[in-house]
């Protein structure tokens, strides 16, 4: 399998993630989406025409969008998906709320406030983001109450999804010490064996740039 990605994508990390915890044979193909890739007719007709990353390649299947990506990466090898019926809609009902409450917000707070100019920088916008993302980190706090990873026993794409943002070191209003369950949770995430940093696994690193 080969995955569009860059390493500063919190998108592309849930399923680069999910490649390499299921331990599946990939390859990541760079897509320099700071030097505009993503935008580039090239891009949009030949890999994607939503013009985002990740993009997953398997033989003739060509999927984007990081949840519908795991859901595939789960029917292909049966991991990380849930033992029952209940726990694949838990899984579901995570995934979606991450990508609505959790994933849309940091990711786009995270651009504005350490890869966006200085001066064009609409601080408005990220205070209100900074709010919303809070909340979204109490939802999370509350649920991992007592549990080890979100649902079930063991790890799952519930967990690979809502991680995500949360490695990154630059600032986007998540600091783990403030949150003592989504700290110890990210610790049992990142002792599972494969577990890589978003900037070990995938290409690209903000010092690249630099």
């Amino acid at each position: 399998m080969k995955l569009y990605c860059f390493g500063e994508s919190g998108h592309s990390y849930k399923a680069a993630l999910a490649l390499q915890l299921a331990d599946i044979d990939w390859t990541p193909i760079f897509v320099d989406f700071f030097n505009g890739e993503t935008r580039s007719d090239q891009y949009r007709n030949q890999v994607n025409e939503m013009g985002e990353a990740p993009v997953l390649v398997d033989g003739d299947i060509k999927l984007t969008q990081s949840g519908v990506i795991q859901n595939y990466l789960y029917n292909r090898t049966g991991k990380h998906g849930g033992k029952d019926e209940a726990e694949k809609l838990e899984i579901l009902r995570w995934i979606l709320w991450d990508n609505h409450k959790l994933s849309s917000f940091a990711g786009n707070t995270r651009f504005l406030m350490n890869f966006f100019p200085k001066d064009k920088r609409p601080q408005p916008v990220i205070d209100f983001n900074l709010a919303r993302l809070k909340s979204s980190y109490g939802i999370l706090e509350n649920a991992l109450t007592d549990k080890d990873f979100l649902v079930g026993n063991n790890i799952s794409h519930a967990d690979m999804t809502c991680c995500a943002y949360l490695y990154y070191p630059e600032p986007f209003g998540f600091e783990r010490d403030d949150w003592p369950n989504i700290d110890r949770w990210l610790g049992n995430i990142s002792t599972t064996p494969g577990w890589r940093h978003p900037y070990d696994l995938m290409p690209g690193n903000p010092s690249e740039r630099a």
